[in-house]
């Protein structure tokens, strides 16, 4: 089985995130990799064009604080 294509529940495993915090990072960050192709099960991306932009974009973790 071909390990270089990912689903958006593949990249959440990468990224220990929900699948819903996937769909918005592919929203907010214009440079997000395109998907390769659009398929019957929904998009899928290069692995390691996902991998190169994690590299590039660091985690910082927990939500950022209240503006009061």
């Amino acid at each position: 089985m071909p390990t270089d294509l990912v689903s958006v529940t593949e990249i959440a495993t990468m990224l220990n995130i929900s699948h819903q915090r996937v769909s918005q990072l592919i929203q907010a960050y214009d440079d997000f990799p395109a998907p390769e192709a659009e398929l019957a099960i929904g998009r899928v991306w290069l692995k390691s064009a996902v991998e190169a932009w994690v590299a590039t974009h660091p985690r910082r973790p927990g939500r950022p604080p209240l503006k009061r």
